[in-house]
């Protein structure tokens, strides 16, 4: 990647894309976002998130888990056809699958992934239900660089959301998902511009 070339985006979904579409969405109306999505991944092949690709026009990947003899070889084939891109950076958005350090040193310190919770709290793909069976009064939305270990790695950055009385699963994870569009574009976008600084668990964000 030459300096004034747009950093290649990889985005890994396995639902609906609705993070995909504010990504995408944010690199359209930005020309100085800094990245492009080049291809999008999904372990299931009925994700919305590769019509959204396929609408968009960008190349797809589809990589059942089931279709490998175990998780290793998924992870390898997975990783293979995704490097075919060459992408610079991987986001996931609502990726529900756990990567290995195997995958994710092809791009150290440049995976990045939204969760619905403030992070540390409520880690795993139970979040929002967790954070409802706890009783808080605010959850929220972490986005981070991604480590070996469930929803742990290195955080750049998070807003809160309100737990309301009345707020069902369902509710409180659109108000969640509301915040998450936001976020986690304006962070992808720090990532291509290359202003984060990272220092163990701390990533500072360098001014422009």
């Amino acid at each position: 990647m030459s300096p004034s070339a747009p950093m290649r985006l990889a985005v890994l979904v396995s639902g609906s894309g609705t993070n995909l579409a504010a990504l995408l969405s944010a690199v359209a109306q930005d020309p100085d976002f800094g990245g492009e999505v080049v291809v999008v991944a999904s372990d299931r092949p009925d994700a919305g998130g590769l019509q959204r690709a396929d609408d968009a026009g960008i190349a797809t990947v589809v990589e059942p888990l089931a279709d490998h003899p175990d998780r290793a070889a998924w992870e390898t084939t997975l990783r293979r056809r995704i490097e075919e891109h060459r992408p610079d950076a991987v986001v996931l958005a609502g990726f529900m699958r756990i990567l290995s350090g195997a995958f994710l040193s092809g791009w150290p310190d440049r995976v990045i992934n939204t969760h619905p919770s403030i992070l540390p709290a409520f880690r795993g793909a139970h979040a929002v239900r967790d954070a409802l069976e706890h009783g808080v009064r605010l959850t929220g939305s972490t986005v981070h660089l991604v480590d070996e270990e469930v929803d742990h790695g290195p955080i750049i950055a998070q807003r809160a959301v309100e737990v309301r009385e009345d707020d069902d699963e369902t509710s409180l994870h659109e108000r969640i998902k509301h915040v998450e569009h936001e976020l986690l574009p304006a962070c992808v976008k720090l990532l291509c511009q290359g202003r984060l600084e990272v220092a163990g668990r701390h990533v500072r964000v360098r001014p422009t």
